[in-house]
């Protein structure tokens, strides 16, 4: 479309100044000169109602109206051109149903937001501030051919048929938004999207100018969105100290063109995002500059042009994530005909609908650290959707990992895959190998099925909440979990257990036996017995690996038989948990424990912070674990501890084993004559480094029997100082330990980095 043909008819007619003005809410004052109108507003905020709105080159508008907002309305018949100069102290409104246009030779700066529209708004509801929605029937166009600046503020170019930018926006303190719509909303937020369209119009947002702003977004909701910027022209995005750097482009009924450079990047330097969502999607020679490029859309083909497009990113370390809805009648595929090679660490993720499949021509590449995910069903709706592997995937040169996730029901075609001979798992994630194929499990069914293949692979497709108890896998039987099972972060929640056999080990899984992993996964629940059995929210009893695993709820064991355990996490751990945790409260009448009941294998980097009680049976209790004949390293406990027999301790109730670099914190309550300690009940073991909060806990004896000088009682005031805690303990920027602000003590430093 041709704006140089679309608005000369116009640009002789237009008056060089605006023409007859009048406050219709507010109160100001106009003045007009030869060349010049001067506004000063006196209210806060003000709604002109105009004749025509346009200046002519050499002409100016200048608005003043302080840190306020002013509303230009036009009402008559010409659409608005501004070949001038325009300009307001605070926020500018410019509404005309006929269309607006910075010239060439315009130039609009303001010190907060403007708004050029060709829908308009009720003055009552501009008054009042706030959410703005704008409708109408006017077909003008908007239209930026010369300069918009805002120092403090947005810019936003809103019409119901077309919006064009052809020119230089500037909004680097706020966001520049195109929207096209027959209705519009306008929000006030200080950071994310502020436009958005409620109504499509089958309209048209073309950026093909330059557009440099904190956050950027290009609507059409139904119709199409071209970010056609190159050089010198581009869209980029350079966040603020509360606004991520982020583009959005959006036509979700509609197409996306992109075809030039669009970059996203944070205040601070860091990478932002680039978002595009459209029921068709063309991206061959688009040049994206982010840490993250999405895309959304019904389905999608990865052929010569869109591969040259991803490659082209991931090898500039953007990370690409394809998200397929299977919405207009798609059956929601990602199909890869042509090979994707990208060196470095940025990782591909293809998630679809339904299925994915890679051509028997095309490989998939890596050399560097990227990691691949191939996932079908990607919604968890069960549709069956599976992974097909016809060609090459190749990872024999990257230590990055390779996650292929099917649907419980469907199937998986391996191909080509070539593996890193060297590559080893990163420190505490549990994972086992480089490539790793996944069963989707998506609901209580699916849960189920596990236990009729406990060797198998799985990972948590999406969170689950159970609504009526649940047996656990594997309980009933006693058949371990040897398999894996990752959460992928997602919660299982409204866990019940169904009250286990007498002497067994209950809990979501009964057992996880030797060479069995879980990972990645939070439970939210209850596990209760009155038959007797060794309880725990995650497992009655762990011999395998357990990384990354979170419960919250409650453990309750109210039969007193004489070795029977609890724990908020575990019951009985012979095998590693690391990275994981517990805020359950645990209370029973044997050996009780704030994360595992007792321990013989290794517990590091894990926590719990629940109240421990044993009651008038109890042989131990402990904020972390009751009894540890193994080895525990930098690991607390905060959790209050109480027992009426037994020994007890803010950390362990009882240590045969090894403990080093972990504290308690919990407050231990004596009752009785059983020894109690503000870090271990009785200790027979070996202790290093390790600490308690004399005034927390309530005890200025930390550990009863031998190896006392291995752990130091400090105040509050000290257990909030790094200095505290000796050499060993690292507090550095890439450290174990951190004391978060206001702290009172240390915490781990990977829980900054989990929700």
């Amino acid at each position: 479309m041709a704006l140089a043909v679309m608005f000369a008819s116009n640009a002789g007619a237009a008056p060089p100044l605006p023409q007859c003005g009048q406050f219709v809410a507010g109160q100001g004052s106009i003045s007009t000169q030869a060349k010049s109108v001067s506004i000063t507003q006196t209210t806060s905020r003000g709604v002109i109602d105009w004749r025509s709105f346009s200046i002519g080159k050499g002409n100016t508008v200048d608005i003043s109206n302080g840190s306020g907002a002013t509303l230009n309305r036009v009402t008559g018949l010409d659409r608005s051109i501004i070949d001038g100069k325009l300009s307001a102290t605070g926020s500018l409104y410019l509404i005309n149903p006929q269309g607006v246009v910075i010239g060439r030779t315009g130039v609009v700066t303001t010190g907060g937001r403007f708004v050029a529209s060709s829908l308009d708004a009720s003055n009552s509801a501009f008054m009042a501030g706030g959410d703005l929605t704008l409708t109408g029937t006017g077909g003008g166009v908007v239209a930026n051919l010369g300069q918009i600046g805002s120092s403090g503020g947005d810019v936003f170019l809103i019409a119901r048929t077309a919006v064009f930018n052809r020119g230089e926006i500037n909004a680097k303190q706020g966001t520049a938004e195109l929207a096209v719509g027959s209705q519009v909303l306008l929000h006030d937020a200080v950071s994310g999207q502020q436009v958005f369209v409620q109504a499509g119009s089958r309209g048209t947002v073309d950026a093909s100018g330059t557009i440099d702003a904190a956050q950027i977004s290009l609507q059409a909701a139904d119709g199409n969105v071209f970010a056609l910027a190159g050089r010198p022209g581009e869209l980029r995005a350079t966040g603020t100290a509360t606004r991520d750097g982020h583009v959005w482009l959006v036509a979700e009924r509609g197409a996306v063109h992109a075809h030039g450079r669009i970059g996203a990047a944070n205040a601070d330097g860091s990478g932002g995002t680039v978002d595009m969502n459209g029921a068709t999607l063309h991206v061959d020679n688009a040049s994206i500059d982010a840490a993250k490029w999405n895309l959304a859309t019904p389905a999608f083909t990865v052929d010569g042009g869109a591969a040259g497009a991803l490659a082209n990113a991931l090898s500039h370390g953007t990370s690409v994530a394809v998200d397929t809805t299977g919405k207009g009648g798609k059956a929601g595929d990602i199909d890869v005909n042509a090979s994707v090679r990208w060196n470095g660490d940025a990782s591909l993720a293809l998630n679809a609908f339904h299925a994915v499949t890679i051509a028997p021509a095309a490989t998939v590449a890596n050399n560097g650290a990227g990691n691949l995910t191939l996932r079908a069903d990607a919604s968890g709706v069960g549709n069956g959707g599976g992974v097909v592997n016809g060609g090459v995937i190749d990872w024999s040169r990257s230590v990055g990992i390779v996650s292929i996730l099917r649907d419980m029901n469907s199937g998986y075609t391996p191909g080509t895959i070539a593996t890193n001979a060297q590559w080893t798992a990163a420190p505490y994630s549990g994972l086992a190998t480089q490539l790793t194929v996944y069963r989707l499990v998506n609901t209580r069914a699916d849960l189920d099925a596990i236990s009729a293949d406990p060797g198998g692979v799985y990972a948590l497709g999406k969170d689950i909440a159970l609504t009526t108890p649940y047996a656990g896998i594997g309980v009933s039987s006693q058949t371990a979990f040897s398999g894996q099972f990752d959460g992928m972060g997602h919660t299982i929640s409204g866990f019940r257990l169904v009250d286990p056999p007498a002497g067994s080990y209950a809990g979501l899984f009964g057992t996880i036996a030797t060479g069995g992993i879980v990972r990645n996964l939070n439970v939210n629940g209850t596990a209760a017995t009155y038959a007797g059995a060794n309880i725990g929210l995650l497992a009655g009893r762990n011999n395998g690996h357990v990384a990354g695993v979170h419960t919250a709820g409650a453990v309750y064991n109210g039969q007193g038989i004489t070795s029977l355990t609890g724990g908020g996490l575990v019951a009985v751990n012979g095998g590693t948990i690391e990275r994981s945790s517990s805020t359950a409260s645990v209370l029973g009448l044997e050996t009780m424990g704030g994360l595992a009941g007792t321990n013989s294998g290794v517990i590091t980097q894990s926590y719990a912070t629940g109240a421990v009680t044993g009651g008038s049976h109890a042989d131990a209790v402990g904020g972390l674990v009751a009894r540890n004949t193994g080895t525990i390293a930098q690991s607390y406990a905060t959790g209050s501890t109480f027992t009426i027999l037994g020994v007890s301790g803010g950390f362990a109730g009882d240590n045969a084993g090894t403990v080093n670099q972990s504290f308690a914190t919990g407050t231990a309550t004596p009752y009785g004559p059983n020894p109690i300690g503000g870090f271990i009940g009785v200790n027979g073991g070996s202790l290093s480094n390790d600490f308690w909060d004399v005034q927390t806990t309530g005890k200025t004896i930390g550990v009863n029997g031998s190896g006392a000088e291995g752990a130091t009682g400090l105040t509050t005031a000290q257990m909030s100082t790094a200095q505290s805690f000796g050499p060993q303990w690292d507090f550095g920027p890439n450290g174990t330990w951190v004391i978060p602000a206001g702290g009172t003590h240390p915490i781990l430093r990977w829980q900054l980095q989990t929700p």
